[in-house]
Formats: C-alpha cells, sequence, structure tokens
C-alpha cells in the first residue's frame, strides 16, 4: 500500500495578491454600475439645465441656484438638518387645521443612520453637508452595487450579476441614489444582509438588519425575512440554534430602538407614526391609495386620488405593473425564503400605504431580489449588446428616474 502524504496548505494570499484578486473579481461590477450612473446622472443635471424650472422653484422643494443643488432639497434639507442640530422630536398642531395636514413637519420622521454618517463624513473630511451626503450616498450605492450583484451571481452565475447590477444603477426611481437620500445605504445594507442570511453568516445579517432598521421603516419587511430564514435554519437544525436566535434577537432592536426613543420623547410611544399620518398624510391604508390611482392613472382621471403628479404616477404605475410581473417569475426562480418573503413584504408596505404616489419608484428600490428574473434573461446577450442596452437605458434614465422624480413629482 502506497501512504498517501497529507496535502500541503495553501500558502495564505499576501495583501497585494489579495487586493488584485478582489479587483478582477470586482472592478468590472464597479465599472458597469459607475459608467452606467454617470451616464444617467450627466443625462438628469443636462435636463435639469436645458429646463431650468429649478431656477423658480424654493430651495427647500427642488430649487436652487445650480442644477445640482436640486439633489439635496425635499428629504435631502430634513437630512442636512438633522446632520447640522440633531433631533428635537415633537408633535405640533398646525393652528386651526381640520383636514390631512395637522400637524408641522417634524425630523423625527427621519432615521438617524444616514444623518449619523453625514456628521461623521463631514468631520473626517471637512465637507459640508451637502457634500458629505453625496459622498456617502456614493459610496453606498457602489456597496449596493456589489451586493446586488452577490445575491444574484448566486442564481444566475457572473454575467447576471453583472446585468443586476446594471439594473440597480438604470432602475426607475435610480435618481436618488446619487442624491442627499438615504435609499442608496439601505439598499446596500439590505442586499448585503440577504447574502449573509444566504452564506449562514447570521452574526453579520443580525448586525446588518438592525443598522438598516436604524435607516428605514420599511427596514421591517427585512426583519420579518431574516426571521423567518433563521426559524427555518433552527427547524433544519442546520446551523445549530445560537447562531440563527442571535440574529433574530439583534435585527430589530434598530428599528423598535428608534421608534421607542421617539415616542418617549414625544411623551407617545406612538408618536412616530402619528407624525406620518399627521404630518406628511403618510398611513397604512391597506392599498386604498394605490387602488385609486391604479383605476384613475390609465384612463387620464388624475384628479380622482390625492397628491397627483401626472407625468410621475405614469411611471410609477408601469413600476408597479413591473413589479406584479416580475414577482411570479422570481418565485419561479424558486431563490431561498428570504429573498421572496423580503421583496413581497416590501412591496406590501409600500403598495399598502397612502402616499405621494409620484414616490413609489423611488420606495420600490429596496425590490431588488425582482433584478433576478430579467438578469437571468439579460445573461444570455453578449457582453457588447448588453453594455449597449443598460447604456441606452442609462441614458434614459435621466428623464424616467432622475428629473421625473425630482423636477415632475415629489421625491
Amino acid at each position: 500500500m502506497t501512504a498517501t502524504l497529507p496535502r500541503p496548505l495553501a500558502p495564505a494570499l499576501a495583501p497585494g495578491s489579495r487586493l488584485r484578486a478582489a479587483a478582477r473579481r470586482h472592478g468590472p461590477v464597479l465599472a458597469v454600475f459607475g459608467s452606467l450612473k454617470l451616464v444617467g446622472f450627466c443625462s438628469f443635471m443636462y435636463l435639469l439645465s436645458a429646463a431650468g424650472d429649478y431656477r423658480g422653484k424654493d430651495p427647500r422643494f427642488g430649487g436652487g441656484a445650480h442644477a445640482w443643488d436640486v439633489l439635496a432639497t425635499w428629504d435631502g434639507w430634513w437630512y442636512q438638518q438633522i446632520a447640522l442640530h440633531g433631533y428635537d422630536p415633537k408633535l405640533v398642531p398646525v393652528p386651526g387645521a381640520t383636514g390631512m395636514i395637522t400637524l408641522e413637519g417634524n425630523s423625527a420622521a427621519f432615521f438617524p443612520l444616514y444623518p449619523a454618517l453625514m456628521r461623521l463624513t463631514s468631520a473626517v473630511t471637512g465637507l459640508g453637508s451637502y457634500g458629505a451626503g453625496l459622498l456617502v450616498s456614493i459610496l453606498a450605492s457602489f456597496a449596493a452595487a456589489l451586493g446586488v450583484y452577490a445575491v444574484t451571481e448566486r442564481f444566475g452565475g457572473r454575467r447576471a450579476g453583472l446585468a443586476a447590477a446594471g439594473l440597480w444603477a438604470v432602475w426607475p426611481g435610480s435618481g436618488v441614489e446619487w442624491a442627499v437620500y438615504s435609499d442608496s445605504l439601505y439598499v446596500a445594507l439590505a442586499a448585503w444582509s440577504c447574502h449573509a442570511v444566504l452564506t449562514r453568516r447570521w452574526l453579520a445579517a443580525g448586525v446588518l438588519t438592525f443598522m438598516a432598521g436604524l435607516n428605514r421603516p420599511t427596514a421591517a419587511a427585512l426583519i420579518a425575512a431574516l426571521a423567518v430564514a433563521a426559524l427555518l435554519a433552527v427547524r433544519r437544525r442546520e446551523d445549530g440554534v445560537l447562531r440563527p436566535l442571535f440574529a433574530l434577537a439583534v435585527a430589530p432592536l434598530g428599528l423598535l430602538g428608534y421608534l421607542l426613543w421617539v415616542g418617549d420623547r414625544m411623551g407617545d410611544l406612538g408618536g412616530y407614526f402619528k407624525l406620518q399620518s399627521g404630518a406628511w398624510a403618510h398611513r397604512f391604508d391597506y392599498g386604498s391609495q394605490t387602488l385609486d390611482v391604479l383605476r384613475s392613472v390609465p384612463v387620464g382621471h388624475f384628479g380622482d386620488y390625492l397628491f397627483a403628479y401626472p407625468f410621475a404616477d405614469m411611471i410609477g404605475v408601469g413600476v408597479v405593473l413591473l413589479a406584479f410581473t416580475l414577482l411570479p417569475l422570481l418565485i419561479r426562480l424558486r431563490p431561498p425564503a428570504v429573498l421572496v418573503v423580503y421583496t413581497v413584504l416590501t412591496l406590501a408596505l409600500v403598495l399598502g400605504s397612502q402616499q405621494i404616489f409620484a414616490n413609489v419608484s423611488r420606495y420600490l428600490l429596496p425590490c431588488f431580489p425582482l433584478f433576478l428574473p430579467l438578469a437571468a434573461a439579460l445573461r444570455r446577450l453578449s457582453l457588447p449588446v448588453l453594455c449597449t442596452v443598460l447604456a441606452f437605458a442609462a441614458l434614459a434614465s435621466g428623464s424616467y428616474a432622475g428629473y421625473a422624480l425630482f423636477e415632475l413629482g415629489v421625491p
């Protein structure tokens, strides 16, 4: 019998080798996403400058001295105020108000992680709140692209992953990815949290979901998805008991902690929801507003529902119909439960709420698992054809994903 010698351990890669390996693996993803975003961003800035309507608008509400000032208006103004001055949660009635808006707007409606990172970035780099917010969003958008790629690659391979990263750059609503908005940060956290669940790294999944809960209230969908995945793992005895249950325990603490802190400061545990309803007319209405829009927009009755912005609403209806088309195709791929639960609940939370419907394309940006069936189809194209298709979409996205959102609607 011939003795079998043990195989020598593979030598650890030197830091330079690891860096080169990471560049080979992730460089094309970052290059594709960055190139497409740059095309769409320049198209958006050109349309803003050519129209010039922003010059006549309030600097808080879609206006400014320069086209790029628009990127820090609406929610961006609130995030800058929080980064500069912090919070002062309160419920302040509007004197004599009897309609839908009965409370004054308050910064407590905006979750703290993004403005905290703005403040930290400003302190480290010396940038103002605008520059710091834009830098955080841009870096987070690249992190999100890598997360979307990593999730999709597990199901469709590298070409599908590249297509999904490209779709993240050109999807309706993507105009907020390079703006003083928290959307890119949330999608980065959500994508990598889902990836951590898929790769059974429960500690990372729990921490990332905890952070997502400090960034947006729709993290409730991500928390529920992680909970389902963790309980299934415990039932199947795949990763023991402690690690999935630890993730399950940690995941909701960010969201619950912020809501309880706001409620405590307001003297009303339901204060956050009262503020959303009374100051912004945002409340869960079981889809009544969405149904009104879906019945009215196709027949041109733009006055038959709340907060009508015709051009942006037409895009929103298209996004909703696209989502309903892609959802059964996603389920047909039989992805893990975490992706299905996360997507379905995100759709339910967004479409089940009364809000400015023009925002729906932005609010559905986190539904990145819907990219999977499209990416699986696009991977059949040759790389030059795929890049050409996405490049045309990027050029058009300056209108449907940027200008329509910021100037023809309310982001």
